[in-house]
Order: structure tokens, then sequence, then C-alpha cells
């Protein structure tokens, strides 16, 4: 995939039609990509692929978790789960505190 700044893609539109039939075309602005340049043929491979497989993206997800907390942590997914929940509380009661404390009502 190669990648061109907003000035290149304009400059060089026509070309760049060319080249996406290859491979897809990055388009970036300051240093952010901005757009993705690709075949309608690419888009759809892209898009029915995200329509099928969220289940088995979410269960490869599942078992790693669980493999790495059957790695030496302990514990089952639902209990880092548990955690990441807890930890999250917490973190809002103290950003909580901290608002408190610097806006005293």
């Amino acid at each position: 995939m190669i990648t061109v700044t907003s000035v290149e893609a304009q400059n060089r539109f026509g070309q760049l039609l060319d080249t996406v039939q290859r491979e897809p075309v990055t388009i970036t602005r300051h240093g952010r990509t901005v757009a993705l340049l690709m075949t309608p043929q690419d888009f759809e491979a892209h898009r029915q692929g995200f329509n099928t497989k969220p289940d088995a993206v979410k269960q490869a997800g599942l078992a790693a978790i669980a493999a790495f907390r059957g790695a030496g942590r302990g514990g089952s997914v639902a209990q880092l789960l548990q955690d990441r929940r807890a930890d999250r509380e917490d973190e809002a009661r103290k950003e909580q505190v901290a608002q408190a404390r610097k806006n005293p009502a």
C-alpha cells in the first residue's frame, strides 16, 4: 500500500486511479490518514469480511484473554472483565475527587 499526501493526491489523481487497481492508496493530511482509496471489489471484500467475522474475532479475543490469564495471572475471563470494571470505577472516583478539589462548590 502506498501513501501520498492530499496535495499529491490532487495533483496525481489520474495516476492514483491506475495505481489503486494494483494496491490500495492511503491519503494523508498533516501526517494523519484521512482517506483510503481502493477498488469497489476490495471495498466489498472488506465489507463482507467485517459482516461475517465479528463472532470469530470476539472468540479469538476471548481465547487470547483466557490464555493470558492462564499463563501465570490466574483467573478466568469473567474475573479479568470484573477486574477491569473495578479499575475503571476506581479511576472514575479518583477523577471525581480531583474535580471536587479543583472546583469546590
